[in-house]
């Protein structure tokens, strides 16, 4: 019943080649050595002046040496620091590209920007978020989890903080198709009901960091017993992934007005609906029936006018 855990990726400070060079260094940031997170936390804070300097003007922003420069290209995936500035200014001007598409000429969000900006900047970002987790997610990571779902007696949902909006609403989907789902946003309860978890079951964990103690322990006590693990993350070599059979991870970013609590928010309930519509139409003729008996459970909830509906007729006027 019991399984050991998975090993560590042979490179575990390496990113996927694949994507947009920025995303990939998001996602790097936490596995790499504190001076090369200097580096790349450069290159993220100002990437179009980082195009423009040489490997000695890059280490000097960095307050590092361009052995370091080097040492950091390495570990993203680079042979050197041309390449890298190669695919930096491809990802820069692209963004360029998509900012005048939106109308914006900056994309961070100021003190002094006025309402309609806000609201230009904040869909810029949000659609930007949806559109580089489809670009980037791995589909095969997205069957099979909702092929595990799709068979499975019980599912789990773990998450923590802001990441229980997602684990509840990806909880709440599920159960509207007739899957025998648990969540809770009290990690205590996640830890009992994982230790109850057995061969065949599934259990999700949702981390935007993917070092939430709590919920770490949740998916490790599930994958100890046998079940399924799966982790939706920004941070795939984050700890969680450690614990995880699959990884579905997002490409979230965050900013001085957009904290983790909003950019997660967005990639992670853009995760659920792949993963909600895949199991739905791998149980279609079940999940259309659990779809209208749900609805009708709840219909008479609604008002018409005012008034509640209900069957009953309507009573005559006198």
């Amino acid at each position: 019943m019991f399984t050991s855990p998975r090993p560590p990726p042979p490179h575990p400070g390496r990113c996927d080649m694949t994507g947009d060079v920025l995303v990939r260094l998001r996602r790097a940031l936490p596995t790499l050595r504190p001076a090369e997170a200097r580096v790349a936390q450069t290159v993220l804070d100002d990437p179009n002046t980082v195009v423009q300097s040489t490997i000695t003007e890059l280490a000097g922003h960095a307050d590092t040496s361009q052995a370091t420069v080097v040492r950091f290209c390495r570990a993203v995936g680079y042979a050197g620091y041309p390449e890298f500035r190669i695919d930096l200014a491809q990802a820069t001007s692209r963004r360029e590209v998509e900012m005048e598409r939106s109308g914006i000429a900056e994309g961070e969000i100021n003190q002094t920007d006025d309402i309609e900006a806000v609201v230009s900047k904040i869909a810029f970002h949000e659609a930007r978020t949806i559109e580089e987790t489809a670009r980037m997610i791995d589909t095969d990571a997205i069957e099979r989890v909702a092929t595990a779902i799709a068979e499975a007696k019980r599912v789990d949902v773990y998450g923590v903080g802001s990441s229980n909006l997602a684990a509840a609403d990806l909880a709440m989907k599920l159960q509207r198709i007739g899957v025998f789902v648990f969540t809770s946003p009290d990690p205590h309860q996640q830890l009992a009901s994982s230790a109850l978890l057995e061969p065949g079951n599934v259990a999700i964990a949702v981390s935007h960091s993917g070092q939430t103690r709590e919920t770490n322990q949740a998916l490790e006590i599930a994958r100890k017993r046998g079940a399924l693990t799966a982790a939706i993350t920004n941070f795939p070599d984050a700890p969680i992934g450690l614990v995880s059979d699959v990884v579905l991870a997002t490409t979230a970013r965050e900013t001085q007005f957009r904290v983790g609590a909003m950019s997660s928010r967005i990639a992670q309930l853009t995760v659920v609906d792949y993963l909600f519509v895949r199991v739905a139409q791998r149980t279609y003729d079940r999940s259309s029936i659990a779809i209208k008996a749900t609805y009708e459970a709840v219909r008479d909830q609604r008002l018409d006018q005012g008034r509640p509906k209900t069957d009953r007729p309507a009573a005559p006027v006198a």
